[in-house]
């Protein structure tokens, strides 16, 4: 076995991954799996840079996690990062930062990398050879990619759950003409991802990151978050739809008091179910399969 660990960056959360991965049997065993909000995408949609405080939160994440890597010895680190650093100006400041507390580069990685990681971390150890279509709702992008064992077609847009957020949503809660704004947003990404990827074939749905994750722990009416449970459970169409409407009506105090509802997320998380949804109902899909692994374990797969 190789001990590695991965960390990816996103417009939303900062996670990690230490783990030993055996290429031979297909295993990843995990040693210390962690988030952390830092929310590095803030403010990027509107003025093209992250914000300075975006970054030291980021930073002090990375700390953590050194703290972590050395502790369990990890022979490989690869720091991969998505949507927020490939769309700032000031990328240059992100990358010194993360060079000198980690010791190695982020990769700010294309959309279609980033898809496919997120699909090998989803898909490695579910069942069967259907055609799947793997959805990675994050807070900057999702990506869409197709495949049975490998990836067939990718594409990632620009919808994610702060980009919406931030772009659309001024109420609390949001008001009707808000929501009809981040679908119409929603419908043209849809376009976009449609031009390349057969999102209509496939027979499952994968849904992957932190947006799902929870639409999935509310609609499974979790008191607590369980990655246990919530991993490879299917929440159909109409259970998202109806988390989705009450998300859309709850203030921001309501959403607070939901317990496996992040605080890091609670801002976001209506925009985010929204995504969910509209997903479904364009593909005509009537359950998501949610995976707790996804481009973390991708990215963790890639350096074994």
């Amino acid at each position: 076995m190789t001990r590695v660990a991965a960390v990816d960056c996103g417009t939303n959360s900062i996670r990690l991954l230490v783990a030993d991965a055996d290429p031979v049997t297909g295993q990843l065993v995990d040693l210390d799996r962690r988030m952390t909000i830092v929310r590095l995408g803030q403010g990027v949609d509107r003025t093209g840079r992250l914000a300075p405080e975006a970054l030291e939160r980021t930073f002090a994440a990375c700390r953590e996690y050194a703290e972590a890597i050395k502790a369990h010895g990890a022979e490989r680190i690869r720091f991969v990062a998505t949507s927020a650093s490939r769309d700032a100006e000031n990328r240059d400041d992100f990358v010194r930062g993360v060079l000198d507390i980690l010791g190695v580069e982020p990769e700010v990685i294309s959309g279609d990398q980033e898809a496919e990681f997120s699909f090998t971390g989803a898909t490695k150890e579910l069942p069967g050879h259907e055609e799947r279509l793997v959805v990675d709702i994050g807070g900057g992008s999702t990506e869409f990619v197709v495949g049975h064992d490998r990836v067939e077609a990718a594409r990632s847009v620009d919808i994610g759950c702060v980009r919406l957020t931030e772009r659309h949503i001024r109420t609390d809660p949001p008001a009707p003409a808000e929501a009809a704004a981040i679908r119409a947003d929603i419908a043209a990404a849809l376009d976009l991802a449609e031009e390349t990827v057969p999102i209509r074939e496939a027979q499952t749905l994968v849904g992957l990151a932190g947006s799902v994750t929870t639409v999935a722990a509310i609609a499974l009416g979790l008191e607590a978050y369980d990655s246990s449970v919530i991993h490879h459970s299917r929440i159909s169409r109409e259970q998202v739809a109806e988390v989705t409407r009450r998300l859309l009506s709850a203030t921001h105090d309501e959403r607070a008091a939901i317990p496996v509802i992040h605080p890091g997320r609670v801002d976001v998380i209506a925009a985010g179910a929204l995504v969910l949804l509209e997903i479904m109902e364009r593909i005509g899909i009537e359950e998501v399969v949610v995976s707790e692994h996804d481009i973390l374990d991708g990215i963790a797969w890639s350096i074994a």
